[in-house]
């Protein structure tokens, strides 16, 4: 009875290692076949789930500015809840795992000084035990995995460590392989001074919202600027401060549009914007909305000398103003050389013959 009760044990332990293995091996071919982050992990988490059979999971990142852990993914009843939560490095289990690198089990939280109470009280949620791993790549922590509790009489055992410590690796390398895709994607679509999109981009991204307007019958309009006298500020101050300018614009425009807008430098102190589902009024809004934050941002020398930044905008609004991408560039880039001819400093909307642009 005794060497049944013993290949027992042996024939459940290979059924699990097989199991682990089918999983890894799972997770490995997720990897391969996708770049989109929140994908690939959901795919390596479900494997986790499956095997480890927790009540709950989490997946936390570290926000690179803040350096706080914050919930990426949450299966959870009170997954909602969870989502705005917020630990800084060092607070509860799973800023502790965080901070030191280091895996941990807790079979009872409620004799461990480091679980963070507030949290599970804030949630309403109990919590009894915890094991919890970092997600490492080049000695460096981008996260932690976290699983609650556990279905059935099973409790979490030592074994269930290296098993949820091989699945974090493959997390952290699809985390690192989906940021460095995206910053690659970025650096060919982006203006590397101001951070904007490049004007080869720009082209592909006003011929998307165009189709948009055609299908929903709705309009785009276009902002074109350049700023005012700007020659003058490289003649007197030097590059390195006129491409400073430059940049600073960019931010400016980048922190004062709407998050459906698009702006790029088209090429030296150009700028232009794509704005969605917008008319003309609001276009004439938007466009001096940033003129008078030019007028009052604190450009500034290398001295501290005050700059004075101004800037002639244009705008013209499809399907009004033109038909398609090329007329609306020419109508909007039209407006703002009457904006220039009428004086600097002011936005001009397109009011010429449309069939003369569109020739």
């Amino acid at each position: 009875m005794q060497q049944m009760s013993d290949n027992d044990r042996i024939v459940e332990l290979l059924a699990r290692r097989n199991a682990e293995l089918a999983s890894l091996l799972e997770i490995g071919k997720t990897l391969i076949s996708s770049l989109e982050l929140r994908d690939v992990l959901q795919s390596i988490m479900s494997q986790v789930e499956r095997l480890l059979q927790p009540k709950t999971w989490s997946l936390l990142l570290v926000d690179e500015e803040t350096e706080e852990l914050c919930f990426e993914i949450a299966v959870s009843p009170v997954a909602r809840e969870l989502k705005g939560i917020r630990l800084k490095m060092g607070e509860g289990i799973a800023g502790w795992v965080a901070q030191n690198a280091k895996s941990l089990l807790i079979p009872d939280v409620a004799k461990d000084t480091r679980f963070a109470r507030h949290v599970a009280e804030e949630v309403d949620y109990p919590v009894s035990s915890i094991l919890c791993v970092p997600l490492k790549i080049r000695n460096r922590v981008l996260g932690v995995v976290e699983l609650v509790n556990t279905r059935g009489e099973r409790s979490f055992a030592d074994d269930d460590l290296p098993l949820l410590e091989a699945v974090a690796d493959f997390a952290a390398i699809a985390i690192d392989n989906a940021r460095n895709y995206k910053r690659v994607s970025e650096l060919v679509v982006t203006d590397d001074l101001t951070g904007l999109y490049n004007a080869r981009h720009f082209h592909e991204l006003l011929e998307y919202e165009l189709d948009r307007s055609r299908r929903y019958k709705n309009q785009t309009s276009l902002l074109f600027f350049d700023l005012d006298h700007f020659k003058s500020v490289n003649d007197n101050y030097g590059h390195l401060v006129g491409s400073r300018v430059i940049a600073e614009v960019g931010n400016l425009v980048k922190r004062h549009i709407r998050s459906s807008d698009r702006a790029a430098r088209y090429g030296g102190d150009e700028y232009v914007i794509i704005l969605p589902n917008t008319g003309k009024l609001g276009a004439e809004s938007v466009a001096g909305n940033l003129l008078e934050r030019l007028r009052s941002h604190p450009f500034v020398t290398d001295s501290g000398e005050r700059i004075e930044i101004t800037a002639s905008f244009g705008a013209a609004t499809f399907p009004d103003d033109a038909v398609d991408r090329t007329s609306l560039i020419r109508a909007a880039d039209s407006a703002m050389y009457d904006a220039k001819e009428g004086g600097r400093d002011v936005v001009k909307t397109f009011s010429g013959d449309a069939t003369k642009i569109m020739a």
